[in-house]
């Protein structure tokens, strides 16, 4: 297992780096990615940001985002690949990054240390905490751009600082991130405010559907693509959609059902404290974090929601969660 300064010794080593996180980019994947870029570039090293899939509407305005090439095949030469918050080295969904001296940073349980450089810290409540790491260990200043990023990561991944892990560390980070330039007020409402027409009906249609089970301790939520079309929404509509249901008091989990192709379905999965979903999700060949993590089921709707709704109950009874 490695650390920040030897991850930084490996980068220091090498001249040209290809840099990735998971398909279906979340903030804390791109500013993990965009951040460390940065970080490198100022110290001469070359740089590709590579994404599978397109970033989510309310972070278009960060900086430097031009510089993301979207593509399913690395190519190219390279040093290094460095993969961003990926359990495993197939979850950039982009094919090829085998070919390349693989550096793994990740925080995610269940981590393959599938790199020949490995640093997982489940400790950090996003990988930008890690990147940021990196970058102090590489002797790089932060610039408002590089601090914007690891915000971005930091504020995401923690559902703006509602669930963890979140530590002291966490919040001196956040203290140097305002201190190299960034208003924290001004890019919260850009990452949390920022939404459309679209996105809110959506929101409106989804809650008045809502299923909740199990003393109204368990929300479901389910959208295909012809309710995106009714609301005017797009994919890009529905992130972070699942954590609504958790305003509510006495809602301690949630899963969203997301329709792919046929009886495919894409589950997110939400909790509150000890409610573990991750464990629920690794049964299901997902994974994540406690309280936060995904999965991919396949099957009629019905059938899956049973399953899934048994298998979270056992989850908020095994917590002691009332």
């Amino acid at each position: 297992m490695s650390n920040a300064a030897e991850v930084a010794a490996v980068l220091r080593e090498r001249t040209s780096f290809i840099l990735t996180s998971h398909a279906r980019p979340d903030g804390d994947a791109v500013g993990s990615s965009v951040a460390l870029a940065l970080a490198l570039e100022a110290i001469g090293k070359k740089t590709r940001v590579l994404l599978r899939d397109p970033v989510p509407a309310p972070y278009l305005e960060f900086p430097e985002l031009q510089r993301i090439e979207f593509t399913d095949r690395a190519t190219g030469e390279a040093d290094a690949a460095v993969l961003l918050e990926c359990s495993e080295l197939d979850r950039p969904d982009i094919a090829g990054l085998d070919h390349y001296y693989v550096v793994n940073v990740d925080h995610h349980l269940g981590n393959t240390m599938y790199g020949a450089v490995n640093w997982f810290d489940s400790s950090a409540a996003a990988c930008c905490e890690m990147v940021a790491e990196i970058i102090d260990a590489l002797g790089v200043a932060w610039t408002p751009a590089i601090a914007a990023h690891l915000y971005l990561g930091i504020a995401t991944d923690t559902g703006g600082f509602r669930y963890g892990p979140i530590t002291a560390r966490t919040f001196e980070l956040c203290r140097r991130i305002t201190a190299a330039g960034v208003d924290p007020a001004r890019l919260s409402r850009q990452i949390f405010d920022n939404y459309t027409i679209g996105r809110v009906r959506l929101t409106g249609a989804l809650l008045n559907a809502m299923e909740l089970y199990h003393d109204d301790r368990l929300a479901v939520l389910a959208f295909d693509d012809v309710l995106l079309k009714a609301s005017g929404a797009t994919i890009d509509d529905t992130e972070g959609l699942v954590n609504l249901p958790l305003g509510a008091s006495g809602v301690l989990a949630v899963a969203l059902f997301k329709r792919q192709n046929g009886d495919a379905w894409r589950v997110s999965l939400r909790s509150k404290g000890d409610v573990d979903v991750r464990a629920v999700a690794t049964r299901w060949q997902g994974g994540g974090h406690r309280n936060a993590a995904g999965l991919t089921a396949t099957g009629p709707i019905a059938d899956v929601k049973k399953a899934l709704v048994a298998e979270l109950k056992d989850a908020i009874d095994a917590a002691g969660a009332r």
